[in-house]
């Protein structure tokens, strides 16, 4: 096998999953990431379709599960905590609770395929690819923190504002599809006393309110806010610290009800506090000489599709397994890569599309009227969710 020195940007999901997979196919691997410490926080997401076939091959599903959220249900209340609606069959996280889906925090889920790789695997943390210059034989890397390496082949796995690809391929700008919204998430006490449950409250106007799930068996919340806005990330984000963005959050919350100003009180002193854009990639190739795209880098669906990191395990999968396939021959494996899920990317993109249409137009009929029914995603998502079959490596 040729080319088999592998550095991985990034190690949150896809990173992991594509490191594990290298590393059990032959190759030596190296994993640098931005972040001191596995990063804390973030939403909860949803491992579907040919995602759960891709853990029980890497041997960690039953792991995975046991981590669930497992949430009962979920209700919607008023500004003075009436309940509007309540059902147990779905919730707005999560979908469905009859599926075979694993809804679990991100935060878990990299916990879970971290410790999957084993000793075999280099990691860097606190650190970043500075800069990148592609040779005939190997890419050479200079690191943030200084000294340089060379590597046989550079996947960006670092999300949907990848410097690496930025390095590579230009701008976000680009390839960046704004879905016209932004969220945030933080961790807070359940003083509610939720048990395994989610609440929505819904506010009239760009703000769209805020959700509270009970995780880690009821002793925590998530919180999640929600903004209407079509500034783009590159000024509604990329001006701001991590403390303005708290306080625009707390602006625009200002005349929420329920239990939103104590849970904002929370915000302020939450580590884990996230925002960012809803937003897809699309990019017309993954790959640029030794250098590829995988997961949120190449192809983030937004959260509006519900299943950029089903994608995202299962691309790294794909990838590595076809640079196997390929003896490390870089350039047939990427193109390999492409042929076998651009279609499927595609079609797992456009439920987001579909899906804030069908809401847009919801919105523009109903006026303000709470929306009962959040989680609805459409005819045909389990279709497409199980359209494709990993192949074996």
């Amino acid at each position: 096998m040729r080319n088999t020195r592998v550095l991985i940007s990034g190690a949150s999901i896809a990173g992991p999953a594509l490191a594990y997979w290298l590393d059990r196919h032959g190759f030596q691997v190296t994993v640098v990431e931005r972040a001191a410490r596995p990063r804390p926080g973030g939403q909860a997401i949803d491992v579907r379709g040919p995602a759960l076939e891709v853990c029980a091959r890497m041997g960690v599903l039953e792991e995975i599960r046991a981590h669930r959220t497992g949430l009962r249900g979920m209700s919607m209340v008023d500004g003075d905590g009436k309940e509007l609606f309540s059902t147990t069959e779905r919730t707005a996280s999560g979908g469905r609770l009859d599926s075979p889906d694993v809804e679990i925090l991100r935060d878990d889920l990299s916990s879970v395929l971290l410790a999957a790789g084993g000793d075999g695997i280099e990691y860097l943390f606190n650190d970043s690819i500075a800069s990148l210059a592609q040779g005939p034989d190997e890419v050479a890397v200079t690191f943030g923190r200084g000294g340089s390496r060379a590597f046989d082949i550079v996947v960006a796995a670092d999300g949907v504002h990848s410097s690496t690809r930025a390095l590579v391929f230009g701008p976000e700008e680009q390839f960046l599809r704004h879905m016209g919204g932004y969220l945030g998430v933080w961790t807070a006490p359940n003083y509610l006393g939720l048990d395994r449950w989610e609440v929505i409250y819904q506010m009239p106007g760009d703000v769209w309110g805020g959700m509270v799930m009970s995780v880690r068996e009821n002793t925590e919340v998530r919180v999640y806010i929600g903004i209407d806005s079509d500034e783009p990330p590159a000024e509604f984000l990329g001006s701001r610290t991590v403390s303005d963005q708290k306080r625009l959050v707390a602006e625009l919350h200002k005349d929420a009800r329920w239990e939103m100003p104590r849970l904002l009180e929370y915000m302020w002193g939450a580590p884990d506090f996230h925002l960012d854009v809803a937003a897809q990639i699309h990019m017309d190739s993954w790959s640029r000489g030794r250098v590829a795209l995988v997961g949120d880098a190449g192809y983030c669906g937004s959260p509006m599709s519900g299943q950029s990191t089903s994608v995202a395990m299962v691309g790294a999968y794909v990838l590595a397994g076809e640079l196997k396939a390929a003896g490390g021959d870089h350039t047939a494996a990427f193109a390999a890569y492409e042929r076998e899920l651009r279609g499927y990317v595609a079609a797992n993109q456009q439920i987001a599309l579909d899906h804030k249409a069908r809401k847009d137009a919801e919105t523009a009929s109903a006026g303000q009227e709470p929306d009962t029914n959040p989680t609805d995603i459409g005819d045909g998502f389990y279709e497409v969710v199980n359209s494709y079959a990993l192949k074996d490596y």
